[in-house]
């Protein structure tokens, strides 16, 4: 009798916990809730656990303040980390410098954790700032760069996705394209390679209107923030869904991931996000694009803008 899946998700917040309702309502197998804060993961469980008859998943659902539950995970997600607060009484912003150290910890006592009880695993960090919190979690769990992986391109790519379909007025599903580099303002949206049915994408829109989308893309989670007062979670948890599910189902899926460049792209010792085949040991292959002059040079802006983070670690 062959063993389910057993997946760990790290933050029950909003992200973590619809992460945990796309897993099981595709039958991706079982999963175990962690937060520190006492009732929360245990109430998330459960209370999901009790759709099951509703919605016909049979996956078993834990909460957990502590890790043994979620020993021998396939795959952990980490979504736990704080995000930027506003001062009440300052109006100042919590600092780039103050996040990164906040959250360096929060992650890297995580990934002991997890690393301890579920030596296979592997790891798909959620949590901000993105790229430089891989190389938190690659660090501290010692495992080889395929099991580090992070989760901001698939996202970024669905938003992208999104607008072109409503300025276009034709289905998701039929567009296809692609955003690379970091997780962020300068993330990289390539026109050149996005298609609708195969048709290019520079033939059915004019360079003012694939711009105008673009930079909505990049500015894409402010905007949900300005709308809600908080960031949004459905479309996060369902592009770490989309990875969780490629990894434990081997579908070698070519998603953008954040990955560790060996060389690359001419990269190296950096987490970028790069198209890359996701199967049952994580990354099994990073594919390297054709690109033009102006795209090296706004991946090149992208990488460097990941460098500054990363020289706030400590590694």
């Amino acid at each position: 009798m062959s063993r389910r899946n057993k997946i760990t998700i790290v933050g029950a917040g909003n992200v973590g916990a619809t992460t945990a309702h796309w897993a099981v309502q595709k039958h991706l197998g079982d999963v175990v809730l962690v937060d520190i804060q006492d009732g929360f993961p245990q109430g998330k469980a459960l209370d999901l656990a009790e759709s099951s008859p509703v919605m016909g998943f049979d996956c078993k659902l834990v909460g957990s303040c502590g890790y043994d539950e979620t020993a021998d995970s396939d795959v952990v997600v980490i979504t736990a980390g704080v995000p930027r607060r506003k001062d009440p009484k300052t109006g100042q912003y919590t600092s780039r410098d103050e996040l990164v150290e906040i959250n360096r910890k929060i992650v890297a006592g995580v990934t002991k954790e997890i690393a301890t009880r579920s030596p296979e695993a592997v790891i798909i960090c959620v949590a901000n700032p993105l790229d430089a919190m891989c190389h938190v979690a690659f660090h501290e769990s010692g495992f080889p760069k395929e099991r580090v992986i992070g989760m901001a391109g698939v996202l970024d790519t669905a938003r992208y996705k999104y607008f072109l379909s409503e300025a276009l007025g034709v289905s998701v599903e039929d567009i296809h394209g692609m955003v690379l580099g970091g997780h962020g303002d300068t993330m990289v949206p390539l026109p050149s390679h996005t298609s609708v049915a195969g048709i290019p994408l520079t033939e059915l829109l004019p360079q003012d209107k694939i711009d105008a989308i673009i930079q909505r893309t990049r500015k894409g989670g402010g905007e949900i923030v300005g709308l809600l007062g908080y960031s949004g979670y459905y479309a996060p948890a369902a592009s770490s869904c989309a990875m969780v599910e490629a990894i434990v189902r081997d579908r070698k899926r070519v998603l953008p991931s954040a990955c560790l460049l060996s060389g690359e792209y001419g990269y190296n010792d950096l987490y970028i996000g790069v198209p890359a085949v996701l199967g049952k040991n994580g990354v099994e292959r990073i594919i390297e694009m054709k690109l033009g002059p102006k795209e090296k040079d706004m991946l090149e802006i992208s990488a460097n803008a990941v460098r500054d983070v990363v020289k706030l670690l400590p590694y």
